[in-house]
């Protein structure tokens, strides 16, 4: 972390009012930021450790394959729904009070998780420690933006989204460790001390503000039709794999989120204060960027999840083994975005949010092309890479175009947009992925693919499940082209602004 400039010796000509004034608030700025990134790095860690951690967590509580999913999918959903719910309280009654509950609640749910009795215990107290992270995530970005002066403002950020890759980086070892040397309990317990520790800093650090005056109000009724919609949706991916495609209960949900997506869009337009402002849609440009983000998310972020499964269930490897080897992706993944803004100079924007698309899409490629039970790691190494290659240039280009040149007071709801459409892209091909994944297999089974057995328990079907893994590793490739044709239209669209070559955002920034 840089140090703050020094003052001035007694021999050396006085600072203007204005610098010394600059002076102070980059100091605290940088506290704010030590707070912000510490709280940033222990909630990425806890979900990308848990990705490695959750065979562990399965065999513990011989967990069904529906439970398996939502110990994943309740955070994420939660998360999502929440996300703008809080953005908007953070607003109307101070960013410094939510960020202190949201620590508090994150960290008070972790040590909870590690006493849950039962695998549903885990799913109702993931929601809950989502609660905390939704209140932390939603406000980091603007806690910075108001602690750090302009011209000083692009060097806090880069910092802060630095910190979310060093914990993508080092989740998934962390968790394979944790849980194979200390057991389960302890991809949870972790966060505690460091959540304690923050919490104090953050008490101490952040200023209190004042609550905002201007006009309060939810969105209610859309936040409720997002929870339906998107919960319906995610319970009959969720449920395909056990009961078939056409089961009632899967078409069910499906046809419940197609029926609710019309009517709230009907209700957002005649909302005061939208969860989502239907009319930026109107833009072309705005709405391919934004699906390209959503159907790219869909492609890409199951892959850590279903290697690290793939090396548990199929060769039947320790946690720590699977952490390391998907490893390569997040070190790709980091390496790109350190890379973003010489490559937005260079291409600008838009053509590097293109380029990051067909990278990842030709990693898939690869992993479609050369999964099998005895391929070699060099290969499903490549594939990986590739994969977080072109995420890390894509994410950054797409938020740039998305965010950049917008009048000050779209900036917030554009972002929260943003960032709520990545969120459900997470959740949406994570239950997509593991729905499909253990398909071909009998329904007794594929809690064994989760509790990472599958070798030792029933070696004669690993054929199978490696033929649900060309299944979904096709269905993710197929929607990442698509992704690819979303940028390339986009791309395409008349009467936009000149490329910028600063990057803004990052992976969950």
């Amino acid at each position: 972390m840089p140090r703050p400039t020094p003052a001035p010796t007694s021999g050396a000509r006085p600072s203007p009012p204005a610098e010394q004034d600059e002076r102070a608030r980059l100091r605290y700025a940088w506290r704010v930021l030590s707070v912000v990134g510490l709280a940033s790095i222990v909630t990425a860690l806890g979900s990308s450790s848990l990705n490695v951690a959750l065979p562990e967590v399965v065999r513990h509580f011989d967990s069904s394959a529906a439970a398996a999913s939502w110990i994943l999918l309740s955070f994420m959903l939660a998360n999502t729904v929440l996300m703008v719910v809080f953005g908007r309280l953070a607003d109307m009654f101070g960013r410094r009070s939510l960020y202190l509950w949201g620590l508090a609640v994150y960290t008070g749910a972790s040590l909870l998780l590690g006493f849950a009795p039962t695998d549903w215990y885990v799913v109702g107290l993931r929601v809950v420690q989502a609660a905390g992270g939704a209140m932390l995530l939603t406000n980091s970005a603007a806690l910075l933006t108001d602690a750090f002066p302009r011209r000083h403002l692009g060097r806090g950020m880069g910092i802060y989204i630095a910190s979310f890759s060093v914990a993508q980086l080092a989740g998934p070892t962390l968790g394979g460790f944790l849980t194979h040397r200390f057991g389960w309990e302890w991809v949870f317990w972790y966060n505690v001390p460091l959540g304690v520790l923050c919490l104090i800093w953050g008490a101490v650090t952040l200023r209190r503000t004042e609550d905002a005056t201007g006009e309060r109000g939810i969105d209610v009724p859309g936040n409720l039709l997002v929870l339906v919609s998107l919960g319906g949706l995610l319970f009959g991916l969720s449920q395909a794999a056990d009961l078939g495609w056409t089961d009632p209960v899967v078409l069910g949900g499906i046809v419940l989120f197609a029926v609710l997506v019309p009517v709230f869009v009907l209700v957002e337009r005649r909302s005061r204060h939208p969860v989502v402002d239907v009319r930026l849609f109107a833009d072309r440009v705005f709405a391919l960027d934004l699906l390209a983000s959503f159907l790219s998310t869909v492609g890409r972020m199951a892959v850590v999840l279903l290697i690290a499964l793939f090396y548990q269930a199929v060769h039947g490897e320790d946690p720590v083994s699977a952490g390391l080897k998907v490893l390569p992706l997040s070190v790709a993944m980091t390496v790109a975005s350190m890379c973003a803004g010489p490559l937005h100079g260079w291409l600008g924007a838009r053509v590097t949010a293109l380029l990051g698309n067909v990278v990842g899409t030709a990693g898939l490629v690869v992993l479609l092309s050369f999964v099998s039970a005895d391929a070699g790691y060099a290969v499903i190494c490549l594939g990986m890479v590739l994969v977080g290659a072109g995420a890390g240039m894509f994410m950054p280009a797409t938020a740039t175009s998305l965010l950049d040149r917008l009048p000050a007071h779209r900036v917030g709801i554009v972002n929260a947009m943003r960032l709520m459409v990545q969120n459900t892209g997470v959740v949406v091909s994570t239950a997509l992925a593991l729905s499909l994944v253990t398909g071909p297999l009998p329904a007794a089974l594929r809690p064994a693919v989760f509790a990472g057995t599958l070798s030792h328990v029933s070696p004669g079907d690993v054929a199978h499940l490696v033929t649900g893994y060309r299944i979904a590793l096709g269905v993710l490739t197929s929607v990442s082209v698509l992704a690819v044709l979303a940028s390339l239209f986009s791309r395409r669209q008349p009467g936009r602004h000149p490329e910028p070559v600063r990057p803004i955002g990052g992976p969950t920034s």
